[in-house]
């Protein structure tokens, strides 16, 4: 039998810039999130922001925060404090404790 805690990840997510309407206007969100995709690869911060679309959103309007499946432009994304260029993108694997804090500049104008 194997252990939850082997098959989900537990991280810290954050919202700012207005990001926190989209999530149940709730700005800091705790979550165990699986630890693998659906074909068994190690979670990454791809699979993270598809999560949080498909499990999290509540608002409607899923183009504020994504567009054709990966992070829209104008969004900054922070892993542990460092910019996710650092970090591999996307790509990066979820690790036990991470926080992820995604930060709209997007604006009207």
């Amino acid at each position: 039998m194997s252990d939850q805690k082997d098959q989900t990840i537990d991280v810290t997510v954050d919202f700012s810039g207005g990001l926190e309407i989209l999530f149940s206007n709730q700005k800091h969100h705790a979550l165990s999130v699986p630890a693998k995709d659906a074909e068994g690869k190690p979670a990454n911060v791809g699979f993270l922001i598809n999560y949080l679309c498909q499990t999290l959103m509540t608002d409607p309007r899923a183009d504020l925060f994504v567009l054709g499946g990966e992070l829209r432009p104008g969004i900054l994304c922070l892993i542990n404090d460092s910019d996710w260029e650092l970090e591999e993108e996307d790509a990066y694997v979820l690790q036990p404790g991470d926080n992820i804090l995604f930060i709209s500049t997007l604006h009207g104008g």
